[in-house]
């Protein structure tokens, strides 16, 4: 696959990562001692902190496998870097694969910023490897999350009750996903109600 990919929606751009866009993506990340994204970005893990150096160093040394999409691009919206979209193989042999999406900047929530961009990405991962189904992870506090998976046509799958503590409150783990011929079923109906 190629290593420098761009992705067009009505509202978001996703691409690949540049060396230019580490100080960009690290100020998001790190920026604030207690940044309002990761409230909502499984906030019951640690965000454990790293210099602007350990981080570019992280990042310059991802590779991608032969053949496979770049696993974390960025989202962009009128030129600004609004966050970021990922994947990871749960069960390579399998073609099991999760995604993952974080919107950094609030003002670009509750927009349908992050929706495209799911449906984005799932278009192309599926285009682009032998998928069987996209699988997403999240909690029940992050309802946002919940809706914009359901709106690009995701199901719950699993939840696991009471199973992710944070401020004193138990949540449930939720599991969320999409088999390739519901994804495909979607597009068809979405192309037939265009014309």
């Amino acid at each position: 696959m190629q290593i420098n990919q761009t992705l067009q929606g009505d509202k978001v751009t996703i691409r690949s990562i540049s060396p230019s866009d580490y100080p960009i993506l690290y100020n998001l990340i790190y920026g604030e001692e207690e940044p309002e994204w990761k409230k909502w970005d499984a906030p019951y893990f640690p965000l454990d902190r790293i210099s602007l150096e350990e981080y570019s160093t992280q990042m310059s040394k991802r590779v991608v496998p032969e053949g496979e999409p770049v696993p974390r691009m960025i989202i962009e919206s009128d030129g600004e870097i609004i966050g970021s979209l990922s994947y990871y193989w749960e069960h390579r042999p399998s073609n099991w694969l999760e995604i993952g999406i974080v919107i950094y900047n609030s003002n670009y929530w509750n927009g349908g910023y992050g929706t495209e961009a799911l449906r984005i990405w799932i278009s192309y991962l599926l285009e682009s490897l032998p998928l069987v189904r996209v699988g997403l992870t999240t909690w029940s506090g992050n309802v946002r999350m919940m809706r914009a998976a359901e709106k690009v046509g995701m199901t719950l799958e699993g939840r696991m009750r009471k199973c992710r503590l944070y401020q004193g409150i138990y949540y449930d783990s939720i599991r969320m996903g999409m088999l390739r011929e519901e994804w495909d079923e979607l597009t068809v109906v979405e192309r037939s109600s265009m014309s």
